[in-house]
């Protein structure tokens, strides 16, 4: 059995740094380090679940071009189950241009494509069954799947038992809870950072934007709030977990790390206080290498950086 369904966003990374500043309209400037990485809330929260030792479907869209093959063929090298990945030949492959400066801090250009194209109908039964949570990762960035057609999915979801999770992203549009709201009568688990929750709830007060999820009838609410660490509530626990102290070289990535590794804590059952700790080291080793994924370790070695970081 798989134990995690990631639904979302998949997306070639074209990451630049350190770049603080850019040249004159027209002017070329040398960039000391450039890669290209797969990336999107799905694959990248799914390589890591794999890394850390959970089964994963993903299931998305890419454009029937260079860059499509790219992905896949990059997930299928780590092992992970590619049936719920479809093409669309109207669009091509979703792409971000990443611009990481010398502090770690990320700006992003993003190219939608063939995200936009994913609907409720591309998340087949199999892809649910077999699945102890079913994900969703990247919110607000699948126009054609936010709200209504995700709520479709988790509704689905509900009816064979399963966990639902959504990560969210930013929301260009400003339409918020809007958009989202279908879909939270039907959420178990809410992961978001601090602004992104803030704009959905109206609030600002961590205590106040995780009751404001929680009165949808949420189960559980993780705030994630970069490097002061990350904050979790249920009706029963509010728990502020402290960040562990690394140098940033690149912060793509670091939420979807802390999404898997909140995931794995949850299907561990760890307390609320293990899991965030957990999440939080996984976002921590995240952002030490260039790439969404590069920094995340095994299960054995996050709890090696755990320990050694104390």
């Amino acid at each position: 059995m798989a134990g995690v369904s990631c639904i979302g966003i998949l997306v070639g990374d074209l990451v630049g740094r350190p770049i603080d500043h850019f040249p004159e309209k027209g002017k070329l400037m040398l960039v000391p380090e450039m890669e290209l990485h797969v990336g999107g809330c799905a694959h990248n929260t799914g390589v890591d679940l794999k890394k850390l030792g959970e089964e994963v479907v993903i299931v998305g869209k890419v454009g029937d071009d260079g860059l499509g093959e790219f992905i896949i063929k990059s997930l299928e090298r780590q092992g992970i189950d590619i049936s719920g990945i479809g093409i669309d030949s109207q669009n091509h492959t979703s792409a971000t241009m990443v611009i990481v400066d010398d502090q770690g801090e990320r700006t992003f250009l993003h190219y939608p494509g063939a995200n936009r194209s994913l609907r409720a109908k591309d998340v087949k039964d199999n892809q649910l069954s077999f699945s102890e949570i079913i994900h969703v990762a990247g919110s607000f960035l699948m126009p054609g799947f936010d709200g209504q057609e995700t709520a479709l999915v988790f509704e689905r979801a509900k009816k064979l038992n399963k966990i639902t999770s959504l990560d969210t992203a930013w929301d260009d549009t400003g339409q918020w809870l809007e958009t989202i709201q279908p879909t939270l009568p039907y959420l178990d688990i809410l992961i978001s950072n601090r602004d992104e929750a803030g704009n959905i709830s109206g609030h600002s007060n961590l205590v106040d934007i995780a009751n404001f999820f929680l009165d949808f009838g949420i189960q559980v609410v993780a705030i994630k709030m970069g490097e002061e660490g990350s904050f979790i509530m249920t009706r029963q626990e509010k728990i502020a977990i402290p960040p562990f102290s690394v140098q940033a070289v690149d912060g793509t990535g670091a939420g979807d790390a802390f999404a898997a590794g909140f995931l794995v804590g949850f299907l561990r059952q760890w307390d609320l206080y293990q899991i965030g700790r957990f999440a939080n080291a996984c976002g921590a080793m995240c952002v030490q290498k260039i790439g969404a994924t590069t920094g995340v370790g095994t299960f054995e070695e996050v709890m090696a950086f755990m320990e050694k970081n104390g």
